[in-house]
């Protein structure tokens, strides 16, 4: 963005006490990240960012918003007065898009998602200018910023939406009105807060509640709750996955150590990304259904999905202290997840005398089933395929309990959240240089710690 002060107030329906002159070039909420030409947002949160307006300008930021009737106004600084600064940073972005007036697609899914905006953002790239979002900045705070992050001269705007809770992206989706809506899957993700996929299945089919006339609706063919409610939508729409009747479905796939390779119904093309799994080409199936929307022909696709540069901790490949191959992947989790992961892992070849082991830790925000479902992952484990667990916090006791009969006692160790450390120096007396290591967990599980220990 590049907008002057006074610019920003009449497009918030407000004014500026001085400095109508000075240009603003980027918006803050954290005040330690304030710089020379940005606008500060206080947001209310655990402290109220009010608190921190003198530390924002003394770091740089030009000016700052401030809530109406809140005590302490500054008055020797820029100042802008809004009723809500949440909702002003929400306004300034929509009015900043449709100044730019990019073509958006809008990304959402239980899992994949970043994945997926990477890829999309990746094949887009090759022809037109495309700005995306950072990491996973797709909440109402983060998508906000993202617009207000990119260049005039953007012509795509690639999206991730995420929501946690009824409304949220129906709110993200009147904010920024998608010419495109992509849905890579329903899971699990924040059921404590759903109660059932069907919910989920609806919030999630709020993207699609400001999709443009003239837009395009791409989904997982594969999922029955998305099929249904695709139905009801009466904008042009297209499907991927692994059906023969998906619009576009994948017809072999391999996965490797380091990458996967794929073919597609109607396409010579041979397909090549730096992921493993099935869930992958999944992503990568969203991401040619996108491109293909926009004119990009299959080898323009196949070479940018090739070299696209996935978003840290999503199933990378690092090599442990003694060697041995460690896949990261400490992002997030959830049990879809957790089932498409340790099938992918089960499929990488180890060397002689190597073991693939696995390091679990909680899945959080499953509500009353969790237990249910940290104990329904047994189905999806096999001690042929992935020879010793190490699980890790107190809802992965309930899997352990659902192992105990299945995979041997010397094979199989559980740690209490306190504990992490024995956990450690178990594993690093337990693996040798031709084991393969998992590492997948919730955020909050902090497994990021066991992978820095083991490097």
């Amino acid at each position: 963005m590049k907008m002057q002060l006074a610019e920003i107030a009449k497009a918030l329906n407000s004014s500026v006490n001085m400095g109508e002159d000075k240009v603003i070039t980027s918006v803050v909420f954290d005040s330690r990240k304030a710089t020379p030409n940005s606008l500060f947002i206080p947001l209310a949160g655990v402290r109220d960012g009010h608190d921190f307006v003198s530390n924002a300008m003394a770091n740089g930021a030009e000016a700052t918003l401030w809530k109406k009737g809140h005590e302490g106004k500054p008055t020797d600084v820029p100042v802008i007065e809004v009723e809500d600064p949440l909702t002003a940073l929400q306004s300034l972005a929509k009015y900043y898009l449709g100044k730019v007036n990019p073509t958006v697609v809008g990304i959402t899914g239980s899992n994949g998602k970043t994945t997926t905006k990477d890829m999309v953002a990746a094949v887009l790239a090759k022809r037109f200018n495309v700005h995306k979002t950072q990491a996973n900045f797709n909440n109402e705070i983060g998508v906000p910023v993202t617009i207000l992050e990119m260049k005039p001269s953007t012509e795509i705007l690639v999206l991730e939406m995420g929501m946690d809770r009824p409304g949220q992206l129906h709110h993200l989706s009147e904010l920024v009105r998608p010419d495109v809506c992509v849905i890579t899957m329903i899971g699990e993700a924040h059921i404590e807060f759903f109660g059932t996929r069907d919910k989920i299945a609806d919030a999630k089919m709020e993207i699609t509640d400001f999709l443009k006339e003239d837009g395009k609706f791409i989904y997982n063919g594969d999922e029955p709750l998305l099929e249904e409610r695709a139905a009801k939508i009466k904008q042009d729409k297209s499907t991927f996955g692994f059906r023969e009747e998906d619009t576009v479905f994948a017809t072999t796939f391999r996965s490797y150590m380091h990458h996967a390779t794929f073919e597609i119904n109607d396409s010579e093309q041979q397909f090549k990304i730096p992921m493993i799994g099935k869930h992958n080409v999944s992503n990568a199936l969203a991401a040619i259904s996108v491109g293909r929307h926009f004119g990009e022909n299959d080898e323009q696709i196949a070479q940018a999905l090739a070299n696209f540069t996935p978003t840290a901790n999503r199933m990378q490949w690092k090599k442990g202290d003694v060697g041995e191959a460690i896949m990261d992947d400490v992002y997030n989790s959830n049990p879809t997840a957790v089932k498409a992961v340790t099938t992918s892992f089960g499929q990488v070849m180890v060397q002689d005398g190597g073991r693939r082991i696995a390091v679990l830790g909680d899945m959080l925000e499953l509500g009353d089933e969790s237990a249910e479902l940290h104990a329904s992952l047994a189905n999806a484990l096999d001690p042929a395929i992935i020879n010793e667990l190490y699980l890790y916090g107190p809802e992965m006791k309930n899997l352990y309990d659902a192992l105990v009969d299945k995979y041997p006692a010397a094979n199989l160790h559980y740690y209490p959240q306190d504990e992490m450390n024995h956990m450690i120096d178990d594993l690093k007396n337990d693996i040798k240089p031709a084991d393969i290591v998992m590492l997948k967990g919730s955020h909050g599980m902090h497994l990021e710690k066991v992978l820095d220990r083991l490097m």
